[in-house]
């Protein structure tokens, strides 16, 4: 029955931490000097990705957010010029997994772990930065970034996309939630 527990509880540990190391990260900064109530339109730049059909996805994406904040879209001179990364990168985690047999903490021959075993796992993850530059100066005034592991499914990748937006333009335009 202890081996059973043991086993059990590596598992769900398991599960626990893969889950925790695979959590969406959103990030945001922006430039504290910047007028943000200054500005209510913008224009797209540039959106750089591998993949073509990701263009689109991500300009529908921000859109919506900055249409949801009052801002409106032009076609160019918009008060604030939008450039879209995508970045994708291998990552690897060790996962090691002891029998439970052997009766806890102490070293074999005196009751040891057991036998362990360790397997890396390799996974793609996926960055979307999203950078605001100020239309007639050029300096950037916000960036947001919003990293998930990718999957094979390319309308799970597009709910993660849409997912990272929404939590990247949350609390934007910064001043208006001082």
């Amino acid at each position: 029955m202890k081996v059973q527990n043991t086993v059990f509880v590596s598992i769900a540990m398991f599960f626990v931490l893969t889950a925790a190391s695979f959590a969406q990260q959103v990030k945001t900064d922006y430039d504290h000097n910047a007028n943000f109530g200054q500005y209510k339109t913008y224009s797209w730049e540039k959106v750089q990705t591998k993949d073509p059909l990701m263009v689109d996805r991500i300009k529908d994406a921000v859109n919506a957010a900055l249409t949801a904040k009052g801002w409106t879209q032009v076609d160019s001179g918009g008060g604030v010029c939008i450039v879209a990364m995508e970045i994708t990168r291998n990552q690897q985690t060790l996962n090691t997994f002891y029998d439970g047999f052997g009766g806890g903490w102490r070293w074999r021959g005196f009751g040891g772990f057991g036998e362990a075993t360790t397997t890396t796992e390799t996974y793609q993850v996926g960055t979307l930065v999203v950078d605001l530059f100020a239309g007639a100066s050029k300096n950037l005034i916000w960036r947001g970034s919003s990293s998930d592991t990718l999957s094979n499914n390319a309308e799970k990748n597009t709910r993660n996309l849409d997912k990272g937006v929404q939590k990247m333009f949350e609390h934007f335009p910064p001043h208006a939630n001082k």
